[in-house]
């Protein structure tokens, strides 16, 4: 039988134990579903936590060649957590939660298309892939973001739906008044739905 498989990446400078209160609160409704929280391979410019890659001078036209040099330690990671837990991604069914920089991380897997997925979850996030995309066949995607987040704009995930709209993917928004930088108790509800809906 099929696993099912969550695995959540954090944001910069933050830590999976962040996410894993997170999965905590979703494994309550889903018993049966393996969550996995890691932490980013290096660790944070800011001195706490880690991330998937620097912020050091990063420029919006810089941000995709960072991304795109960070593939292969994610990959790593996902292949080291894929032989501890016997996790066969061309069996299992697997979804991505990312928030923030784990939003990104997330969304590039989704449009390298270099992981199966059964869908993605991004919280407060944007797509910043190298193109063109890959698409191989269309997948449930949420994007969750507080329209007032000062850290990354809620227009980049209205940016990130409409190009993955038009890539043939099934894309479900929540934009929510007042939220900052954060994920909200309603954001997690909805998040919840979406991958139980997913593992149906």
């Amino acid at each position: 039988m099929a696993k099912h498989v969550v695995i959540l990446l954090h944001g910069v400078g933050s830590n999976g134990a962040n996410m894993a209160a997170l999965a905590q609160q979703w494994q309550q409704a889903l018993p049966d579903v393996l969550w996995v929280a890691p932490n980013a391979p290096f660790t944070s410019d800011f001195g706490n936590g880690y991330q998937w890659f620097s912020l050091q001078n990063i420029s919006d036209a810089e941000r995709p060649s960072r991304i795109a040099a960070a593939r292969s330690s994610l990959d790593q990671l996902l292949q080291n957590l894929f032989s501890q837990h016997d996790i066969d991604p061309s069996v299992d069914q697997i979804i991505l939660v990312g928030f923030s920089q784990g939003s990104m991380m997330s969304l590039d897997m989704l449009v390298s298309a270099r992981t199966p997925l059964a869908g993605v979850v991004a919280f407060s996030g944007r797509l910043a892939s190298p193109t063109p995309y890959q698409f191989e066949r269309a997948l449930p995607v949420l994007l969750v973001h507080g329209l007032s987040d000062n850290a990354i704009a809620y227009t980049e995930s209205e940016k990130a739906a409409a190009a993955l709209t038009t890539l043939g993917h099934q894309v479900q928004t929540q934009f929510e008044p007042s939220l900052t930088h954060a994920i909200s108790p309603q954001g997690a509800a909805t998040a919840l739905k979406f991958i139980q809906h997913c593992f149906e």
